[in-house]
């Protein structure tokens, strides 16, 4: 039997390759699987099961393009959807033969109503690992607020008691030793205070996850798990309808995002009111030079999650500038969380843009002695920090208003474009976004702090609030 964990860390994400005796499956894949065919092939085996632990929204899964390509059977748990693809819908306590190995599919609604485990038992029979999706996380649990654009009627309140129930009648009974494996880990927007941890067992989750405290109440399991949950991404709706109605072929967007655009050609393309450019090297380079009206989000961080969260269509033709060799990686990264419609990359990358003559703006930014004097004359520039509202609340400058990022697009009203702003986060990143998106709406006083809040609240130069624990206010 083997097991290999396939972790993704932009979307914090796990899937899954489980094989015996030359039969394998995968669990929750992400879009692109090639590697999943590849890593088959070069064990001697053949994909037999994709199990889905629920319909995922922080991202589009490869069942159906993996399905298609090797004749796998999907497999969800008890669900009502109608999808557009041929799968299994599996039942409580069912079990699917993989080689020597068992696998058993555990009902356990409450993150959405299809939501399961897949327990699985090794050779001799013993109870070996659980993959919990969204239903169980190392140090939390998977939010109950993402299926209502399915279902009005399953609140949060209701789904978090569906969730207390499952854990307490599934999870909880299963014996301690079993290796837990969630679909997130810390950085996903799944859950609220998950940890940096992959994997652990079962025994010290039921120590360490108050989720699973023996002394909770369902009355408190719901208020605690229902209470300060920011806003999801806006793109997990329209994820979730891509991943029950199926979607367009990975190869196919693939072969559209990765055509080479002269620079001419983008230059004018890059003029339409239709199309965006989205600029996708590191911070730094884009403040040095950028195509007026080309927002900043970079390759090297969150970058499909906050291209969901800002961009508020996914049908969004996108001209994409990256460094020369990235291009595919961008592309493939985008189609992750549904945004399919890539018109091309700009060909040469902005040296070529640079040798045509054609206009580069910049973006002022400032470092920390620079900063450190502008914040003491609070009458000359307005300071932004743009880090999430528990970040904000655990530590701040005294001298800042908080707007986070990812409400951006609701708070654009409160901001005046003649005003001057300087905006800072923790390090530089998510600032460089905000900054960019308010340049391409005609915001031009902006100033990118591209030191780290961490070294602002060292450095002893800014007033500075109690430093409160970031799990208290969760």
């Amino acid at each position: 039997m083997k097991i290999e964990q396939i972790y993704t860390g932009c979307l914090a994400q796990g899937a899954y390759y489980v094989e015996s005796d030359g039969e394998a499956a995968i669990i929750d894949p992400l879009r692109e699987v090639a590697p999943y065919i590849e890593l088959t092939e070069s064990q001697g085996a053949r994909i037999r099961y994709i199990f889905e632990t629920h319909f995922h929204a922080d991202f589009v899964s490869g069942h159906v393009d993996l399905a298609k390509k090797t004749g796998a059977t999907i497999v969800y748990g008890p669900t009502a959807a109608e999808t557009g693809f041929e799968l299994h819908r599996g039942h409580d306590g069912e079990e699917f033969a993989l080689g020597s190995v068992r696998i058993r599919l555990i009902h356990t609604p409450g993150h959405t109503p299809e939501s399961s485990c897949y327990l699985l038992f090794d050779e001799r029979g013993k109870e070996h690992a659980l993959f919990t999706g969204d239903t169980l996380f190392i140090g939390d649990v998977g939010r109950p607020d993402l299926a209502q654009s399915l279902d009005p009627s399953l609140t949060k309140e209701v789904l978090a008691g569906m969730l207390y129930d499952s854990l307490r009648t599934k999870i909880i009974p299963l014996p301690g030793s079993l290796i837990v494996y969630p679909a997130h880990g810390a950085g996903s927007a799944c859950g609220k205070n998950m940890r940096a941890e992959t994997s652990d067992t079962l025994a010290n989750q039921l120590l360490t996850n108050y989720a699973l405290a023996p002394g909770l109440s369902r009355e408190d399991f719901i208020a605690s798990l229902t209470s300060g949950l920011a806003a999801p991404p806006a793109y997990f709706p329209e994820n979730v309808r891509m991943n029950i109605d199926g979607y367009t072929s990975i190869d196919e967007v693939l072969s559209r995002g990765i055509r080479p655009i002269d620079p001419g050609l983008f230059h004018e393309w890059s003029g339409r009111d239709e199309l965006l450019v989205l600029d996708t090297r590191h911070p730094i380079d884009y403040a040095e030079g950028f195509i007026p009206g080309s927002i900043s989000i970079g390759i090297d961080g969150n970058f499909a999650v906050w291209v969901g969260t800002l961009l508020p269509d996914l049908r969004q033709p996108l001209l994409i500038v990256a460094d020369p060799g990235r291009e595919l990686e961008v592309i493939t990264r985008l189609a992750r969380v549904g945004f399919d419609h890539a018109a091309g990359y700009l060909k040469g990358g902005i040296e070529a843009w640079k040798q045509r003559g054609f206009p580069l703006l910049k973006m002022q930014t400032m470092d920390l002695d620079s900063f450190s004097q502008l914040a003491t004359h609070p009458a000359e520039v307005e300071i932004l920090d743009v880090r999430k509202t528990h970040e904000f609340e655990a530590s701040h400058l005294e001298c800042a208003r908080n707007l986070p990022l990812d409400s951006l697009n609701y708070h654009l009203s409160s901001l005046d474009p003649r005003k001057k702003y300087a905006v800072h986060c923790a390090g530089g990143y998510r600032s460089m976004i905000f900054c960019s998106i308010l340049r391409a709406r005609g915001f031009e006083q902006l100033i990118n702090v591209r030191c780290s809040f961490a070294n602002m609240r060292m450095s002893g130069r800014f007033a500075v609030s109690e430093h409160q624990c970031p799990t208290a206010l969760l």
